[in-house]
């Protein structure tokens, strides 16, 4: 080999070193003076008599213990309808407990590792922890080890540090099958700074010497995680000059990142990297790709893919016909996506819920509506769970095609089918009686939805202010404005706009005034076609001062007037007297 891979890592850039976690305490209990009467034990002066009694509880102590912990083939049988339940581990820790208060009698180091060897055993890793805390008992090395791994396979990763603290405290190192169960288990709960964290802790230790390439591809991953997909391919590069190749999950990782980069000459190369060190490209390797080649707006190289698959053998899965499917739909290739539920259908691939959801939205698209229906029903029927997405998708598909009274249909099926409604259940149907006109049912919605305690959105609101501005129903209009505000809900500038000119249509031009200077004054930058709006009805109203205090601030920002603007500006400069005007016109044309 040309490098080893403990030589190779030591260049890995790493640019922080963290501190270590929370150390575990120590536990410790010194011996005491103790008596036996009916009541307990209780501190004496005969120390004789004390540890004759404390030798005597450790026998029965651990006399009980092993008997617990000891399961017969007709207790095993019995048992296995609770795998998931160990009930021994549960009798012993019961026992425990009652021995320490009753007696506060600790048991010995036997007893207590075949109790925590139980407990890790039933996956009682809270049990577990507290066990340790209220003894004075540690684990041998296997055992923490042991107790590591569990608590990484249970996300619990900020524990299973503090253990590996408590590995420093006395001086111990685990073995590397630890260090990579704790660097699996950092990735699995999205933690990439606990990834390097461990490492530093592994390079501080001299840990590094002896990994392996189990080790490497968990900091490639955790490179790939971070977005470093550069730093993750040059490293991937060693390991193989180093004579190691990583699995599948690596190269898939990696090529999902150039796939988003948009660097296929970078895919091209990991792709013939597989075949040439005898790690086959699978499923799951040409998924990342067609997947990256649909968000990347490829459609023809993922369908020239994805049918060279088939010819070549591979047999796709749902996953890889959903990848297929939401993208022709999402491209208008309805007939297409239509062909390819046929086929896994036919193949014995099952459509799942995505699957229909991303059909149903295709044809609600594409405006067939009653196939859509169709196979909503039959996506229920199907018994897949009915959730409060699945209806959301529909009642938005349609409304956006103006079957606004079908979607309150839908609307109505959850509540009587126990389906919880939230926000965006409302914000659709409000916004589709706003499309219809239907300003009150659209009112009751808001009501509804606001005195049944959910949390509204902007969408709650912005149609109808809208609507209502339409209608001149200006007051109700800023009312409702004033009301998404105190909701915490801060319009955005394209909300500003459409609110200023339904006022301006309305000929509320100095209410659109008020809410353009409350633009100014949110720092918020209107739209070229808001000004215009404001400017024009303030000409037609022969409010010339705020004509040209808007001019001034349109010159002064860098936007542009149009030649209507400029035409009514000077019409109404050359009808009457308009001297002070036209100064101040002269000032402005000047500073800009």
């Amino acid at each position: 080999m040309a490098r080893t891979i403990s030589s190779m890592l030591r260049q890995i850039p790493i640019s922080t070193r963290h501190n270590s976690g929370t150390y575990i305490r120590k536990l410790t209990v010194q011996p005491k003076e103790q008596e036996f009467n009916g009541e307990g034990i209780q501190p004496i002066g005969n120390i004789d008599l004390a540890e004759s009694i404390k030798e005597h509880l450790t026998d029965i102590t651990r006399e009980v213990t092993e008997i617990i912990g000891r399961k017969t083939k007709s207790e095993q049988t019995v048992f296995s309808d609770f795998a998931s339940f160990d009930f021994s581990a549960v009798l012993l820790l019961r026992f425990f407990h009652w021995l320490r208060l009753h007696s506060n009698f600790l048991p010995d180091p036997i007893s207590c590792n075949v109790l925590f060897q139980s407990l890790l055993e039933a996956k009682a890793l809270i049990a577990a922890k507290t066990f340790l805390e209220v003894s004075s008992f540690t684990p041998e090395q296997d055992a923490l080890e042991r107790y590591i791994c569990c608590l990484c396979e249970a996300s619990l990763i900020e524990d299973a540090l503090e253990v590996f603290a408590k590995f420093k405290d006395v001086g111990l190192c685990p073995s590397i099958r630890t260090w990579n169960s704790a660097l699996l288990g950092c990735l699995n709960v999205g933690r990439t700074d606990l990834v390097w964290k461990l490492y530093n802790d592994m390079m501080d230790l001299g840990v590094v010497a002896n990994i392996n390439v189990e080790t490497v591809e968990y900091l490639i991953r955790a490179f790939c995680s971070d977005g470093e997909f550069l730093k993750g391919y040059e490293l991937l590069r060693q390991v193989l000059e180093s004579g190691f190749v990583p699995s599948n999950i690596v190269f898939n990782a990696l090529i999902s990142g150039f796939c988003k980069l948009r660097k296929y000459y970078r895919v091209s190369e990991l792709l013939h990297i597989m075949i040439a060190k005898n790690c086959a490209p699978d499923i799951d390797t040409y998924q990342e790709i067609i997947k990256g080649l649909w968000k990347n707006k490829r459609p023809g190289e993922a369908l020239r893919i994805f049918n060279d698959l088939k010819d070549r053998g591979y047999a796709p899965n749902v996953v890889m016909y959903n990848t297929m499917i939401c993208g022709l739909c999402q491209t208008d290739r309805l007939n297409h996506a239509w062909k390819l539920w046929h086929e896994m259908i036919s193949k014995g691939v099952l459509p799942n819920q995505y699957t229909y959801s991303e059909l149903i939205n295709g044809l609600c698209k594409s405006g067939s509506f009653k196939v859509a229906m169709k196979l909503f029903d039959e996506m229920r029927g199907r018994g897949f769970e009915k959730t409060t997405a699945s209806y959301n998708r529909m009642i938005s598909n349609l409304c956006s095609l103006g079957k606004v009274n079908e979607a309150f249909d839908l609307f109505e099926e959850m509540l009587q089918k126990g389906i919880a409604r939230d926000a965006w259940s409302y914000n659709y149907l409000i916004r589709g009686f706003c499309k219809e006109g239907k300003i009150e049912e659209s009112k009751k919605l808001l009501n509804e939805l606001l005195a049944n305690g959910l949390q509204p959105t902007k969408l709650s609101y912005i149609p109808l202010i809208n609507k209502l501005c339409q209608a001149g129903a200006i007051k109700e209009a800023k009312q409702l404005w004033n009301d998404m505000e105190n909701q915490g809900l801060k319009p955005t500038v394209h909300h500003y706009d459409q609110f200023i000119i339904a006022l301006c249509e309305q000929d509320h031009v100095m209410d659109g005034m008020e809410w353009l200077v409350a633009m100014f004054k949110n720092k918020l930058r209107p739209k070229d076609t808001t000004l215009h709006s404001v400017l024009l009805r303030l000409l037609e109203s022969d409010m010339l001062d705020e004509s040209l205090f808007i001019l001034d601030f349109m010159l002064g920002e860098g936007y542009s007037l149009n030649k209507d603007i400029w035409y009514s500006l000077v019409s109404k400069l050359c009808k009457g007297d308009f001297v002070l005007s036209e100064t101040f016109l002269d000032k402005i044309l000047e500073r800009n």
